[in-house]
């Protein structure tokens, strides 16, 4: 009988969390990808991850701290998936490349796996990314988030913003040359 009770009793705390954390984590996760629907897959892959690693949780006290952690990876993920990327970005490579050519997330971005290592490397660049970001200028943030994050066209972000494509370019490449030297950093650390 404590074993049924005990199985209810966690049934619940995942329901309440599931009620409680759901509109925080969608937004978080609606803020770094192109679409609702995609939000919501990743929501859903999110809380299934949580339902089935329930018991590996050390402390419920963590749990909504670990859960954004799955969610920032798993939309780590999702942007690699769609990205078509080389198997691994070398940062040297980049810095070496052409100055006018294109500078994409992706060319500074390794293709991890999915060990514990890995992990906790995607979430150390993932953050770097998330600071470097902050500390841009909020025009070369914007552009980026929106090319890259939302992956929109800069035909489409000229007429809905009324900037020419070139001063978004600029500004894109901008943002990109200080994440690229942000990532060095930490790429020299490990």
């Amino acid at each position: 009988m404590g074993k049924g009770m005990d199985m209810d009793m966690a049934m619940q705390i995942k329901e309440q969390t599931f009620l409680r954390e759901k509109d925080k984590l969608l937004g978080f996760i609606r803020n770094r990808v192109s679409s609702v629907e995609e939000a919501e897959d990743i929501l859903q892959d999110v809380f299934f991850q949580f339902v089935a690693g329930y018991d590996t949780i050390e402390s419920l006290d963590r749990v909504t701290s670990w859960l954004f952690s799955v969610a920032r990876n798993k939309i780590i993920d999702r942007y690699r998936r769609d990205a078509a990327r080389p198997q691994r970005a070398e940062i040297g490579m980049a810095a070496g490349m052409d100055d006018d050519a294109p500078l994409t997330l992706q060319d500074i971005l390794p293709d991890l796996g999915n060990t514990p290592e890995d992990a906790y490397l995607r979430d150390a660049i993932w953050d770097a990314i998330m600071d470097a970001l902050d500390e841009l200028p909020a025009e070369q943030r914007e552009i980026f988030v929106m090319n890259e994050i939302e992956d929109r066209g800069f035909r489409e972000i000229a007429e809905e913003t009324g900037i020419s494509i070139n001063t978004l370019l600029s500004r894109k490449r901008y943002a990109i040359l200080a994440l690229r030297k942000k990532l060095q950093k930490i790429y020299n650390d490990i």
